[in-house]
């Protein structure tokens, strides 16, 4: 066995080697043989492009709420590791990750074809899962949803936000074959629920409900209770979460429960103040990007932000940047650790493209952080909001909330 979680943490980042391995047979012996491959609780399980953490996160705090324990499987994660894993809204303790990885180790020491990264994390989360004897498992998908691991895991409902152009080298080069994979995780006479889609996607959300010979329903009404999230389009988030939960066998909340729930949610890097004047939030690819603005315009009207930003260099930029440049008053590009990200000369290009104004490029992303002025909006890659969140928490003496 490990002798902590740094000791199994740097195994289990080891195996990144091995990449992505789309594919669900590897998947399904590892939980097969960590005992983990028909879960007791219930299941939800959420797919899309944008929106799939906040809706997971509501649909958590809404059952928790309402009496039930409940297992939350996320990623990335911000800060530590050990986000990715929640029980009862509390994160996997150093020792139980440390030890469940061990076991996976050890599962695996005789395996040709190991497991991927991903799939080791997700045997972890349904080994905690299990031993917790959770209620209610909310898991999001990591990319796509035919050939993601989490699709391996039996399911009482599939979710699907909003889908958007995303993924393109592993998922197809139009929004309906995106759409394709992302509904493939609706199951065989499990009730699917998706949020408004354009027509492509649409069409094959249909499809494949009609392949699965179940029914699918569109959630088009927002929710218009108080959320614990900024953002209009959190409303639409709030609803599909709560039509997966009473989609649910014999799910039981009360009206004050509900909102209870609904107003506690705590999802951190979605419009996020984490210090006075000081928004984080993940949006990096278009559709996400255009509500960003939208949101930062009515919650800020008039202000232009100071914007520190990385984006990866498989993503749309030049659509990304045009899209920010209006509510952009400077442009702060940091480094950024992540080979993933473009350097910082070459995205100051691209942004120069586009306006006229400032950009910077400081030496470290502590120089960004410390000498603010005005509204900030930090955002593109949450590699950057990771470091950034603990840099604030930590550095700067700054106390992170989470909203």
């Amino acid at each position: 066995m490990f002798t902590g979680l740094a000791e199994a943490l740097d195994w289990l980042y080891a195996t990144q080697v091995f990449g992505i391995k789309l594919g669900l047979d590897g998947m399904r012996r590892l939980l097969r043989e960590c005992g983990v491959s028909e879960p007791r609780a219930r299941v939800i399980h959420v797919a899309g492009t944008n929106g799939k953490g906040s809706t997971c996160a509501f649909a958590e705090s809404v059952a928790r709420a309402a009496g039930y324990s409940t297992g939350l499987f996320t990623s990335p994660h911000l800060i530590a590791f050990n986000e990715r894993i929640r029980v009862n809204g509390e994160d996997i303790p150093d020792a139980d990750a440390a030890r469940l990885i061990g076991k996976v180790r050890d599962t695996i020491a005789d395996w040709e074809t190991p497991p991927t990264f991903f799939e080791i994390v997700l045997a972890v989360a349904m080994m905690h899962f299990a031993e917790r004897a959770v209620d209610i498992i909310i898991l999001e998908t990591g990319m796509g949803g035919r050939l993601d691991a989490t699709n391996a895991v039996p399911k009482d409902v599939a979710v699907i936000t909003p889908i958007g152009m995303d993924h393109m080298q592993y998922l197809g080069n139009t929004l309906y074959e995106i759409a394709g994979e992302k509904a493939a995780i609706i199951a065989w006479h499990r009730l699917a629920l998706s949020a408004p889609q354009q027509p492509d996607a649409l069409r094959a959300i249909h499809e494949a409900a009609q392949r699965m010979d179940t029914d699918y329903r569109i959630v088009d009404t927002p929710c218009e209770q108080p959320l614990g999230l900024r953002g209009t389009y959190q409303k639409m988030n709030a609803a599909l979460a709560l039509a997966a939960l009473h989609a649910l066998p014999h799910f039981l909340c009360s009206a004050e429960e509900e909102a209870r729930g609904l107003a506690e949610v705590q999802w951190p890097g979605r419009f996020e103040e984490i210090a006075p004047g000081v928004i984080m939030d993940g949006a990096h690819n278009p559709p996400a990007i255009r509500v960003l603005v939208e949101t930062w315009e009515r919650e800020y009207p008039g202000a232009r932000a100071r914007c520190i930003y990385a984006g990866s260099a498989d993503k749309a930029l030049d659509e990304v940047i045009s899209l920010l440049s209006p509510i952009v008053a400077e442009w702060v590009l940091p480094p950024v650790q992540s080979p993933r990200i473009l350097p910082q000369h070459e995205l100051a290009d691209k942004v120069r493209a586009f306006g006229n104004a400032p950009v910077s490029t400081p030496a470290t992303l502590a120089e960004c952080l410390q000498s603010s002025t005005g509204p900030t909006l930090i955002c593109g890659s949450f590699f950057l909001l990771g470091e950034a969140k603990a840099l604030l928490k930590n550095e700067l003496g700054y106390r992170a909330t989470q909203q």
